[in-house]
C-alpha cells in the first residue's frame, strides 16, 4: 500500500476574489471545477502546470461569515525559482503578511487571510 498527495483544500468567501488572487499571486489555474447541482457548493481545482498537486477551493452558499482560521499555524508553502522576484511582486500587490529574513522566507495572505509561504527553490 502506498500514499500519495493529491491535494489540500481550503474554503473561501468569495470565489472569484481568491481564484483572481491565486492566479496573480502564484500563477495557480483551474484544472477542474465541480458544481453541485442545487448550488449548495462549488469545488474548484487550481494546479500549478507543473506537479500533479491541487490546490482546492470550496466556496459554500450560504457561508457569509469569515472562517476562523485560529492562530493561523497552518499554511501552504510554495517554491520559487527567482525568490528576489516574487518578494518585489508580492511586495508590490500588498500581500506579505510576515518575513522571517534569517531563514530566507516570507509568507503571504490570500483574500481569506490563509498564510502562504514563500520559499526559494533549492
Amino acid at each position: 500500500m502506498k500514499f500519495r498527495f493529491a491535494h489540500n483544500n481550503i474554503n473561501v468567501l468569495d470565489l472569484e476574489k481568491s481564484l483572481n488572487f491565486y492566479k496573480a499571486a502564484l500563477g495557480l489555474t483551474e484544472v477542474r471545477r465541480r458544481v453541485h447541482e442545487k448550488g449548495d457548493f462549488i469545488l474548484v481545482f487550481l494546479g500549478d502546470g507543473v506537479t500533479n498537486h491541487t490546490l482546492e477551493l470550496t466556496w459554500l452558499k450560504d457561508r457569509t461569515e469569515a472562517y476562523n482560521l485560529g492562530e493561523n499555524e497552518f499554511h501552504l508553502a510554495f517554491a520559487v525559482d527567482d525568490f528576489e522576484a516574487a518578494y518585489e511582486y508580492h511586495k508590490q500587490m500588498g500581500c506579505i503578511c510576515f518575513e522571517n529574513k534569517e531563514m530566507g522566507i516570507y509568507f503571504i495572505s490570500d483574500p481569506d487571510n490563509y498564510w502562504l509561504e514563500i520559499i526559494p527553490s533549492k
